[in-house]
């Protein structure tokens, strides 16, 4: 069933001017819509559908993670930050890092553990002073709201933020302004385009707002392309991977089993085809 009230997302976040047009992915708060011009695909959510969800993010409990989690998103993170130094080609010692959209802190957490001159950003306050009660740089707020000084830093990073927002041009603007020349923003978001999303349609956790609170907009590479063009970045590399088929909480256990099989033999062509259902871009400021 439709939400009630205005839908929140009227026209396409990536910049274009072409209409929207319904899909047949029905979602609890309507049809996914999508942009005729570069596919990206949108909720028909109502804002308070949309802040009822987005709730979740505000509480000083929400994204505790411990033993062989916190373990694996730490190497995830030393990997990521080895390659935000070797893009940009310096140590890390001599490179100033801001995770925006930082949550309780733990990518700041690792970019310092590695060296890094890293602080955080995070609009929930709650969230934000948990990250400062456990001695991290984290200020409260949105970027634009810091007042930092034009090119203040070497990378910037965005996890799991730009599906939440109705209009991402005015944050990346801003990301544009404080980072340096040649400077890199590293954005991660689900792959509309992928083949998880293909074979899992309207199930896909990634797009279920009572999941993932406040995911209204979903990105494929060709989409993720033109909003770094319309900010001003050129794209470095548009990274993809993993593939799943099926939601472990709702299908019976030998055709879990079946499935992630098969999607872990489809893990590294999904790679090479740009159909994996993470997606990781990284953009960089042009030098002059």
């Amino acid at each position: 069933m439709k939400s009630p009230g205005v839908i929140y997302v009227t026209a396409c976040p990536v910049g274009c001017t072409t209409a929207l047009t319904d899909t047949a992915l029905q979602l609890r708060e309507g049809l996914l819509r999508r942009c005729s011009s570069c596919g990206q695909l949108l909720s028909s959510a109502s804002e308070a559908r949309y802040s009822e969800t987005m709730a979740q993010f505000d509480d000083s409990a929400f994204n505790v993670t411990i033993g062989g989690a916190q373990a694996r998103r730490d190497a995830v993170a030393r990997k990521r930050l080895t390659r935000i130094a070797a893009l940009l080609g310096k140590i890390p010692r001599d490179i100033r890092l801001c995770d925006v959209g930082c949550s309780r802190g733990q990518f700041v957490a690792a970019a310092i553990a590695g060296g890094f001159s890293a602080e955080g950003v995070e609009p929930a306050p709650q969230i934000a002073q948990a990250a400062r009660d456990a001695g991290l740089p984290v200020r409260t707020g949105l970027l634009e709201d810091q007042q930092y000084a034009d090119a203040s830093f070497d990378a910037l990073t965005l996890f799991e933020v730009v599906e939440h927002l109705r209009s991402p041009l005015p944050l990346l603007a801003e990301c544009r302004r404080v980072l340096k020349p040649g400077g890199i923003l590293l954005i991660s978001t689900g792959n509309a385009a992928s083949w998880t999303a293909a074979a899992m349609g309207a199930h896909w956790d990634y797009f279920d707002m009572a999941r993932d609170g406040g995911h209204v907009s979903f990105f494929n590479p060709r989409s993720m392309a033109r909003l770094a063009a319309n900010a001003g970045f050129s794209v470095e590399r548009i990274d993809t991977a993993r593939v799943k088929f099926h939601d472990r909480e709702n299908t019976p256990r030998w055709r879990y089993a079946a499935g992630k099989l098969l999607a872990e033999a489809l893990n590294l062509p999904a790679r090479f085809a740009g159909r994996g259902h993470d997606m990781l871009a990284w953009l960089r400021k042009p030098a002059q």
